[in-house]
């Protein structure tokens, strides 16, 4: 008899980058990108959106460019409990927890690692922050992430079958959009060489706050290297950048909204009238297209020496 999943995922809390152009970066996402910093340490700068979260990003001073956490969201602590015991029973022992964490947002949750390195959050009673107006056009939040990975299918089975994702759609063979509520994705999972990152969404609250977003971030010197556009799968407008890391960043809005007794997963052709139905985006570049396949990362855990190989 299958085994359950060890949670039911309420949504996509933040994600933790890891950056060697820690300063730069800071000053990107705070002063162009829109989000605002909740606090910071010589190694560490936490930031949020207009959203209830305690921070969607965590940027982390390190030696080299990679993923360092993705955070869900559970209902309790008792939750957190029943996962421990549900990924043991798997035969997966969480790497923290569960118990209270000692870090900046606080929360009671649990770490492990996923089959490719990633480190992953499950946490319940982060700290509240005080309400944030909408009105201005930047990000409510962390909407998904996209991560490159060498084995689709494995990669879909494990957060399907031990995170309780669903599919939502597939674009041909190349790309799975999982989800955990009725957001169309907070995950998807791009067949790629290796595993990284291929880039984090925020969400703006409508069209005119994205579109009002890229006009602030134009008037700062930066401009889109691809986009705007609507892509097919998951209906959501899109506007991609990097960031001073090389990470890419995307403005979205929109995303389809699933009722779950009624979506039907389908195929997508992967063609340019569907990656982006507007037609107004044209091609990626090739300098997007090599910034979203990264370079190897073996997950924030993974040994020094293995760190280097995969970065060389």
């Amino acid at each position: 008899m299958p085994q359950p999943p060890v949670a039911r995922l309420r949504a996509l809390r933040s994600v933790e980058l890891l950056t060697p152009t820690f300063g730069e970066a800071a000053d990107f996402y705070a002063e162009a990108w829109g989000l605002a910093v909740v606090e910071s340490e010589r190694d560490a700068v936490w930031l949020r959106g207009t959203g209830e979260e305690h921070h969607a990003l965590q940027l982390t001073r390190s030696h080299r460019v990679g993923l360092g956490r993705i955070s869900f969201a559970v209902a309790t602590p008792a939750e957190v409990d029943e996962a421990a015991r549900r990924l043991l029973a798997r035969g997966i022992t969480p790497v923290a927890g569960p118990g209270r964490l000692d870090q900046v947002g606080g929360g009671y949750g649990l770490r492990f690692t996923d089959p490719e390195g990633r480190l992953i959050e499950l946490t319940a009673e982060t700290w509240a922050v005080r309400p944030r107006g909408r009105d201005e056009a930047v990000p409510v939040g962390v909407t998904h992430a996209v991560l490159n990975t060498a084995d689709i299918d494995a990669s879909v089975a494990f957060y399907c079958d031990v995170l309780g994702l669903r599919v939502s759609d597939w674009s041909e063979h190349q790309m799975a959009f999982l989800r955990c509520n009725a957001d169309h994705h907070c995950i998807a999972f791009n067949q790629a060489e290796w595993a990284s990152l291929n880039h984090v969404a925020y969400e703006m609250s409508s069209v005119d706050h994205f579109m009002r977003g890229l006009g602030r971030l134009r008037h700062h010197g930066i401009t889109p290297q691809w986009g705007p556009g609507r892509h097919g799968p998951g209906d959501n407008t899109f506007s991609y950048f990097t960031d001073p890391t090389g990470l890419v960043c995307e403005y979205t809005s929109e995303v389809a909204q699933v009722v779950e007794d009624r979506w039907i997963a389908k195929v997508w052709r992967r063609t340019p009238e569907l990656s982006d139905l507007w037609g107004t985006a044209g091609a990626p570049s090739q300098e997007i297209r090599c910034h979203m396949a990264g370079t190897p990362d073996p997950g924030p855990l993974a040994a020094p020496a293995l760190a280097e190989e995969a970065s060389a």
